[in-house]
């Protein structure tokens, strides 16, 4: 059976060799290796450098990263490329390094605008090294206790010493869904967003929920409409800070949509002509961008993708 469609962020390339990295000596020995390189971020932002054939990420020696961090507790594995281990380190603080450590290595760019000019492999492991750095700087201490946590598993895991309770990275489930009706798909805007810009709708799965009841709550509460069927299209890690986005195309029972006002101030019914329009960039509504699964969904209803 072929793969499902590999959305922006997935399909990283890294053995992330699971088993291995829970064994300390393993940890050491990988990071002593010759071969082991890291790619670099500050405050997020993953370091770039420019090729003649566009920006990629910009890899040191973990040696050399090492030198400028100096601080075990910003630095993780991300896996093998092969035999070669990848690490990726970060920066804290208000000065940007590329203007002081590492001056002339490339350049800090935020992850939508990275993710928008790298490759599919390097947006990935780039994303799963971000969401890494974002769960380490909100989880310093321990939930249960409230103690200083330490990193383990080289940054996979966070042990308290005080009452030895072990915390983990955390994915978010969101629904993030087009509805449709009669040969037409609803998008909806956000006040905060871009002029002109409207998207699918989404939102956070919550306890004791499925993914398909998750999808009729929030385009309920959204844009006032009852949701019949619901089909999966694809998914979508999404490192802001780290959820799993779950695309879906959701069957709605008419078209009487109203938006919510506090989520959405506007929703706007497409036709498949009009759609297409608004992703050749020929309309007035702004399509979402190249990298987000809400495009994916709009292109694959477009391509004749429905609800069975």
């Amino acid at each position: 059976m072929a793969l499902p469609l590999l959305n922006t962020f997935a399909g990283n390339p890294l053995d992330r060799a699971g088993d291995f990295r829970n064994t300390p000596e393993w940890l050491v020995e990988q990071g002593e290796s010759a071969d082991a390189l890291a790619m670099v971020f500050w405050e997020g932002q993953p370091l770039l450098e420019d090729h003649a054939d566009g920006p990629r990420l910009a890899w040191l020696a973990l040696t050399h990263a090492r030198d400028v961090i100096r601080d075990a507790d910003r630095e993780v594995f991300l896996g093998l490329w092969k035999s070669a281990p990848v690490f990726a380190v970060e920066f804290e603080g208000p000065s940007d390094p590329a203007e002081g450590p590492i001056k002339g290595l490339g350049a800090f760019t935020g992850m939508r605008e990275a993710a928008a000019v790298l490759s599919g492999a390097e947006a990935a492991m780039a994303g799963g090294a971000k969401s890494l750095f974002d769960w380490r700087r909100k989880h310093g201490f321990c939930a249960n206790c409230g103690h200083e946590t330490k990193s383990t598993a080289g940054g996979w895991r966070r042990v308290c010493p005080a009452c030895t309770a072990e915390h983990f990275p955390r994915v978010d489930p969101v629904t993030i869904m087009l509805p449709v009706f009669e040969g037409r798909c609803l998008l909806g805007r956000q006040a905060a967003w871009p002029a002109g810009r409207m998207s699918a709708l989404a939102g956070f799965l919550e306890p004791g929920e499925t993914i398909e009841e998750a999808c009729a709550r929030e385009i309920k509460e959204e844009a006032g409409l009852t949701v019949t069927a619901v089909r999966y299209h694809s998914s979508q890690p999404w490192p802001f800070p780290s959820q799993l986005m779950i695309g879906l195309i959701a069957e709605v029972s008419d078209a009487n949509a109203t938006p919510d006002m506090t989520e959405l101030e506007e929703v706007r019914w497409l036709t498949k002509d009009e759609a297409r329009a608004v992703l050749a960039g020929a309309h007035e509504v702004k399509a979402p961008p190249k990298f987000a699964i809400a495009r994916t969904l709009i292109q694959a209803w477009v391509d004749g993708f429905e609800v069975e």
